[in-house]
């Protein structure tokens, strides 16, 4: 299912070169609290092994949660659909191009036996939004402007917030961009690379 997932996600590749990362512009505002409902647009660069042979990834993603629901899009440099991911209480689907859609109640598991290498959507609600649950189990806040701050969970990945922007129309600090990586079984050491391009709030 793996090698099958990973041959799908393949039209990622090609003549997209990867996220640069970009000058932070100076920031003054506070970051905003948690929101339960956001709906984030952005690029997502992926390298990982398959097969002991480096693989890369690069396309854009769609971003959109509620307190029940949430969605997330995978597209590829042309902007054609790779992959959808739908997650409900107790159950997540995964849908990919000429395949039958993948159910199972975990979304992570699912995405990395569907995909071929692990993408932590579960933990990325939080992540994205610039909080997150330590090793240690603690709440981790990054603060607007820190740039390469970091921290560890309990599953191995290290997230790093590598720089921020302000939104234009909220005037509030979010992160811009954010590294995820983490050493798998599975495929190798994955390095996760996510540029958000703009945020949207009810």
């Amino acid at each position: 299912m793996a090698a099958t997932g990973a041959a799908g996600m393949a039209l990622l590749l090609g003549g997209c070169a990867g996220l640069q990362q970009q000058a932070a512009p100076a920031l003054t505002a506070a970051a905003p609290g948690y929101q339960e409902s956001i709906a984030i647009n952005g690029r997502i660069s992926v390298q990982y092994e398959q097969g002991d042979r480096p693989q890369s990834l690069h396309g854009s993603f769609i971003w959109a949660q509620t307190p029940k629901e949430l969605n997330l899009e995978l597209l590829s440099p042309l902007g054609q659909t790779v992959a959808t991911i739908n997650v409900k209480p107790g159950i997540s689907t995964l849908v990919q191009s000429g395949r039958a859609p993948q159910v199972a109640p975990d979304v992570d598991q699912l995405a990395a036996q569907s995909l071929g290498w692990p993408l932590p959507v579960s933990g990325m609600r939080q992540w994205l939004q610039g909080t997150g649950t330590n090793a240690a189990g603690k709440t981790f806040t990054a603060k607007p402007g820190e740039d390469y701050e970091s921290f560890s969970t309990r599953d191995g990945w290290r997230v790093v917030y590598a720089n921020w922007q302000p939104d234009p129309d909220s005037g509030e600090t979010r992160p811009k961009r954010i590294d995820m990586t983490r050493d798998t079984e599975q495929a190798g050491k994955v390095s996760i690379r996510i540029a958000v391009d703009s945020w949207k709030t009810p």
